[in-house]
């Protein structure tokens, strides 16, 4: 679909909490009790300074998630993206997942539709893909059967969509689901797709199975071969969606690289700091500068392409 360009996007992500009401039998980040000595709430100055260091880095892109506090207001979320927005006011706030939204209206007795809404006039620009998990309702059930459900992550992105926030998708495979769930999860981000033409872009996300409950029970990794065939099937499946990610973070560079050659078109970006995967085993390294990015991708033989938030080349 994009010949021999990479898109690539000099970019951070914050995550501003580790405490989570939930309790996702898969992930490895949050700490549950926020008094528990691991749990941190980043205040606004805290946020400010490692945006401000991102930018001054040259960032274009703040990712900004975390788990679903019970004590922040919803003041703590438009007040983060109104100070963002004036002080850097270049960078592209993607921020939130679908299931924050949810979080967020449920604290508020508020429609997902009108927490979008003020989160945009705030300053929000796009929103991120996590919370997707696998949409098919038996599996979900099993892996985070607290968490919104599968037709409720993708009201509020046909919601944004409409509302002019464009978003990205995710996938996480490689515990108890079979290929016909990878499917069914694929098609139902197809024809959500079809219909608002809203997805940037979508990234398959391998579940790593450490320090979580869910790895208990598969404590084998998928293989490299099986995460390539997932991101080539993507590929084909999402005719409609323009890009699909080798998330380096996640898969590790060596497979991210070799994806290249499978079907996806971008390797995301610089990072500097990413704590959800890490939590979980990921072993990439924690930031990627914009020139050995550029170098990993030539020595694919391949173009480097520095993008923006919509994948407009710079």
């Amino acid at each position: 679909m994009h010949g021999k360009n990479v898109y690539w996007v000099r970019n951070r992500q914050i995550n501003y909490t580790n405490v989570c009401c939930l309790h996702c039998s898969f992930c490895a980040f949050s700490k549950i009790k926020k008094n528990s000595p691991a749990a941190y709430n980043m205040n606004l100055n805290e946020i400010l300074e490692k945006a401000k260091e991102a930018v001054n880095s040259g960032a274009r892109e703040l990712h900004i998630v975390g788990g679903l506090h019970p004590d922040n207001p919803f003041s703590y979320y438009t007040d983060m993206l109104k100070a963002l927005r004036k002080n850097f006011p270049e960078a592209n706030l993607k921020c939130f997942t679908a299931v924050e939204i949810c979080h967020f209206a449920k604290q508020e007795g508020r429609s997902v539709e009108s927490i979008l809404t003020e989160l945009k006039e705030a300053g929000l620009d796009t929103m991120p893909g996590g919370g997707a998990e696998i949409l098919v309702p038996e599996i979900r059930k099993q892996i985070c059967g607290e968490k919104e459900t599968g037709e409720e992550w993708l009201s509020v992105h046909r919601t944004a969509h409409k509302l002019g926030i464009p978003t990205n998708a995710t996938m996480l495979f490689g515990h108890i689901e079979s290929m016909e769930d990878r499917i069914k999860h694929l098609e139902m981000l197809r024809d959500l797709q079809s219909e608002t033409k809203g997805f940037l872009a979508f990234l398959p996300l391998v579940f790593l199975p450490q320090n979580n409950a869910l790895g208990r029970k598969v404590k084998n990794r998928t293989s490299e071969e099986d995460i390539l065939k997932t991101i080539a099937l993507s590929r084909l499946i999402l005719s409609n969606i323009p890009h699909i990610k080798a998330y380096w973070v996640q898969l590790g560079l060596e497979t991210a690289l070799k994806a290249l050659h499978c079907g996806a078109s971008d390797l995301d970006g610089t990072v500097m700091e990413e704590r959800i995967s890490r939590a979980a085993g990921a072993n990439a390294p924690n930031e990627l500068t914009a020139s050995r990015l550029q170098k990993l991708i030539k020595e694919e033989k391949l173009v480097p392409v520095e993008r923006d938030a919509y994948y407009c080349a710079i």
